[in-house]
């Protein structure tokens, strides 16, 4: 198992080592092994291979199976040719393979064929260099703890590809439209915490709790109905380190979406299916760790217990919100979710308690017993990002603020959704971009705090693709055009 629990109750990953797997592989009757790994926006891909042909060379010299140009974000087709290494740390067994098929996963990293040096835009090495970046500037660790919200709808069907027509239909049980009988409706912004039987994902959302455990040792806190009606849900990951979050991020997707499979439902990390009710997000939680201290931690500051090198992370945090949207928020989509009214954050600006801001700093716990969860959430991201590209660019924006000492202002305790534009202008709050469009330029002028992690041709491949969903949904008429215009 990944995760072994320590005396005092925490927990931590144990790493598994070619041996390790492969003797797993012989005793478990384990016939195939799924080789996963992640292209640039963020969606899985995989090429499975029979357990016979895995060695503990595999480890070293890697699978030649991957044709890189057919890899969204990955290379051009002149320069195809890539070997995917697997991480033996990263091994679970799918739970819900056969017996007679029985499979296992392993998460890949990408490198080039012919020399098999690291492809530069294989999101997992760019959170590997995150982690040196910071271990550079003096810190031991880092950790992660990601919201991850997401809808499970009992159908979705759509129609785009007609030129005369587009339109998209969701249909879910717990939905006001569609509750009959034994179903009782979730209205509009009530879906936070219901009890059964209104919440009707309950076994959905525990069978994926096991599976997250017993296939792949990634431990959860807890899990509940969110906030909007029709399926919208969230499962708690307990805390890691900042590459096995980012693995622990797409394993949640894999999972979530394969149970919803098997049980009838489809799931997704799309932020907003639905119009007028919230939205999917994935605020972030991070801090770093010199040994055993919490550097975010002081317990002598009266506001938040906050350092005052956590302070400068939310400063930098705040420099960059707005590049950072490129990468957090990557979809046009994102900025159906990124507006007022529904919980999202708008403005930028830290807190404490204020979920208007788009940094806070939590405050449950107070004294001695806070330093080990004390952290920075980041509120801006949601659930369509690559989870590799937004932790290490978070932390980017956050060691920049460190090493500029970026002072992130007087915290905003007000409803800033209620503040007059003359009183966020005294209080230096800014707005994030309003579309993708606006969010690219802002990274597009502001990208330097990337850099050394994220390699310049990523940085264009991120926008490039950015660009493209903005222009192919741009171009297209929306069907609410029709009736706000049909009759001029």
């Amino acid at each position: 198992m990944p995760f072994i629990r320590n005396s005092d109750g925490s927990l931590s990953r144990r790493k598994l080592t070619p041996k390790d797997v492969l003797d797993v592989i012989s005793k478990n009757g384990i016939n195939f092994v799924d080789l996963q790994f992640s292209d640039v926006p963020g969606r899985m891909q995989h090429v499975t291979i029979p357990a016979s042909m895995m060695n503990e060379k595999t480890f070293t010299e890697g699978v030649s199976k991957l044709d890189g140009s057919s890899i969204r974000g990955f290379t051009d087709i002149h320069e195809s040719d890539m070997i995917l290494v697997p991480d033996p740390t990263t091994f679970g067994v799918i739970p819900w393979s056969s017996e007679s098929l029985k499979y296992c996963r392993l998460i890949s990293n990408v490198h080039w064929g012919f020399g098999k040096e690291r492809f530069s835009r294989d999101v997992r090495y760019v959170a590997e260099k995150a982690v040196e970046a910071f271990k550079n500037e003096g810190f031991s660790s880092s950790l992660w703890g990601p919201e991850v919200e997401f809808f499970v709808f009992d159908s979705v069907t759509w129609d785009v590809n007609n030129p005369f027509g587009s339109s998209y239909k969701i249909s879910s049980v717990e939905s006001a439209l569609e509750a009959r009988g034994l179903n009782f409706p979730i209205r509009f912004k009530e879906g936070y915490y219901p009890a059964t039987p209104v919440d009707t994902l309950m076994d959905y959302r525990s069978e994926c709790v096991q599976s997250l455990w017993d296939g792949f040792g990634i431990a959860c806190d807890a899990h509940h109905h969110e906030v909007a009606t029709a399926g919208q849900c969230e499962i708690d990951m307990y805390r890691d380190s900042l590459v096995e979050m980012a693995d622990s991020v797409l394993t949640y997707k894999y999972v979530t979406k394969n149970v919803a499979s098997k049980r009838g439902l489809i799931a997704t990390t799309m932020p907003k299916p639905i119009f007028g009710d919230n939205a999917s997000g994935m605020h972030v939680s991070s801090s770093l760790w010199k040994g055993e201290r919490n550097a975010f931690y002081d317990q002598n500051d009266e506001y938040a217990e906050l350092s005052q090198l956590g302070r400068y992370y939310v400063g930098g945090l705040l420099e960059h919100s707005r590049a950072l949207c490129a990468i957090v928020a990557p979809t046009t989509n994102s900025y159906r979710r990124l507006v007022p009214g529904y919980e999202a954050p708008v403005y930028i600006a830290w807190s404490r308690k204020n979920r208007s801001a788009n940094v806070r700093i939590p405050v449950y716990e107070k004294g001695k017993e806070a330093e080990g969860p004390k952290r920075a959430e980041f509120r801006t991201p949601d659930t369509s990002c690559n989870p590799y590209l937004a932790f290490a660019a978070i932390l980017c924006a956050g060691l920049d603020g460190i090493r500029k000492k970026i002072d992130p202002g007087n915290p905003a305790d007000e409803d800033i959704y209620k503040l007059t534009p003359q009183r966020r202008k005294e209080l230096s709050i800014g707005e994030l971009p309003g579309s993708l469009a606006e969010s690219i330029d802002s990274l597009r002028g502001d990208s330097e705090f990337l850099k050394g992690v994220f390699t310049s041709d990523l940085i264009e491949t991120i926008m490039d693709i950015g660009m493209q969903g903005q222009k192919l949904v741009s171009a297209r008429p929306h069907p609410y055009e029709f009736y706000l215009y049909f009759d001029l």
